[in-house]
């Protein structure tokens, strides 16, 4: 038989023991979490780039394509040696006046000045010691991936593939990342002093990439022949719409991950898990969110754009973007409400863009997560106005979830103005109209991706719903447009 010890420090061995055990257990759990939203969330990019291919007509759909892959080329990078520091540095900061490295409020976190941040440090790299930074890393990568898709298709057709990268590059490794400083993390000035709340990013992601997307096609102009001599609005026929519905129920599943990953777990916060600002939240309670939220767009597209099936699932988007700022609080049937009418919202927003403003958004990409991404942030200060948020308990209101969109939407709209206008002058923005009217998987790639359908002529849908051969319409736009720059 084995004597059972009584040393006096048995006891307190023992019991540092199973606590280092339940520290291992909660760092494992925790690093693994986030590893698998990231991968959930991988299925936002395969939605997407099916999303648009479907969209995008035959001639431009291996072009699409690849420009949703370089997104990832070009954004990762960008964040990596620069807008992950840019997230900690311009947070104000939740630090007593003054500490042993000289911080205090108004002159960021911690992290700012001992190089957690820096991609040269040891933070950034294979440090065993460190089982956080690079997976909640890494879903800071797939929101900013989400902001150059997001823009990607209300361009498609007619840009340069050069300075789609640019534009996504600035967007996703630098501009939505101030907004996240701002308005997404507990130590943000909109968050501190404003109390805004916007737990799934309404605004932060999916108002900003919208709104940079208004700003470029304003410089972008629209596809030719998209509109015609009366004003009147021409169709593209997407050259495989159901690939284009399955893209977005991709999307949909990943969007699971998404919510997911703006969830922190935290080991002071009851039970355990927090929202981004800190206050408690639960997967159960984004699950009901997401879920519903899905339900009431589709119904709220379906009868607002009377049964068109591409707005009946983007009403779907719509509603759960309109509903994701409040996710973690908003109480199941408000949810379906709020998601029903908010299809509506960005079914009317779309129509007038397209129609009144002649604005050439390919995916409604503008309406779906531009305004209906900042109206959702609205939404909270009217139907959660008095939540506390954040690790100051100020509490949410209307004003300053105005406050909140008042500063997100210039910060979106005027760089994505300006660098567009900045290369459409150096003629670097739009691809030259005789590629446009060719295509461009042959001018870019010198082929045609569907040579068994080749002899299949195209077809475009006029004002009045009448489809005719598109060849004859497009020369002719092109020689309006031609005459109009003279």
């Amino acid at each position: 038989m084995w004597a059972v010890p009584t040393h006096k420090y048995w006891g307190i061995s023992m019991g540092l023991l199973a606590q280092a055990e339940v520290d291992l257990t909660a760092t494992v759990f925790t690093e693994s979490y986030y590893f698998f939203t990231v991968a959930i969330m991988w299925l936002l990019h395969v939605g997407f780039m099916t999303y648009e291919a479907g969209v995008a007509r035959r001639k431009n759909v291996m072009a699409t394509a690849i420009k949703n892959i370089l997104t990832i080329a070009v954004v990762t990078p960008v964040f990596y040696y620069l807008g992950w520091w840019v997230y900690f540095c311009m947070e104000e900061g939740l630090l007593p006046t003054t500490t042993a490295d000289g911080n205090h409020p108004g002159s960021g976190l911690f992290f700012c000045g001992d190089g957690y941040a820096v991609p040269w440090e040891g933070n950034l790299g294979p440090n065993l010691g460190d089982n956080i930074t690079g997976v909640f890393w890494a879903a800071f990568v797939l929101f900013s991936w989400t902001t150059g898709s997001i823009m990607s298709g209300s361009i498609i057709e007619r840009v340069r593939t050069s300075a789609y990268l640019w534009l996504t590059a600035v967007m996703g490794g630098i501009v939505w990342v101030i907004a996240a400083a701002w308005g997404w993390s507990y130590g943000g000035w909109l968050t501190l002093h404003f109390g805004y709340h916007d737990f799934a990013a309404s605004g932060v992601v999916h108002g900003i990439a919208g709104i940079f997307a208004l700003g470029v096609l304003f410089n972008l102009g629209p596809r030719i022949g998209r509109f015609d001599r009366n004003g009147g609005v021409r169709s593209f026929k997407p050259h495989n719409l159901h690939m284009t519905l399955q893209g977005l129920m991709i999307i949909f599943t990943g969007f699971y991950g998404f919510y997911a990953a703006c969830l922190a777990i935290t080991a002071g916060s009851v039970p355990g898990w927090a929202n981004i600002y800190f206050s408690p939240a639960t997967l159960s309670a984004i699950t009901f969110t997401i879920t519903i939220g899905f339900a009431g767009g589709f119904a709220g597209g379906y009868y607002f754009s009377k049964r068109d099936p591409f707005w009946t699932i983007s009403g779907g988007l719509a509603g759960v973007i309109a509903v994701s700022a409040g996710a973690d609080i908003y109480a199941p049937s408000l949810v379906f409400i709020l998601a029903f009418f908010s299809a509506g919202f960005a079914f009317y927003v779309g129509s007038y863009l397209e129609q009144k403003t002649r604005i050439d958004d390919a995916v409604g990409a503008v309406a779906v997560h531009g305004f209906t991404g900042f109206f959702g942030v609205l939404l909270v200060g009217v139907f959660a106005g008095g939540f506390p948020t954040g690790a100051l308990g100020v509490e949410t209101s209307f004003l300053g979830q105005l406050v909140g969109v008042a500063a997100l939407f210039p910060l979106a709209f005027i760089p994505g103005y300006l660098i567009s206008m900045g290369l459409r002058k150096a003629n670097k923005l739009r691809v030259p109209p005789a590629v446009e009217l060719e295509g461009l998987d042959v001018a870019e790639y010198g082929a045609d991706f569907f040579p068994e359908h080749g002899s299949a002529p195209e077809v475009i849908v006029e004002a009045d719903g009448t489809e005719v051969l598109a060849e004859p319409v497009l020369r002719e736009a092109l020689a309006d447009a031609l005459a109009a720059t003279k």
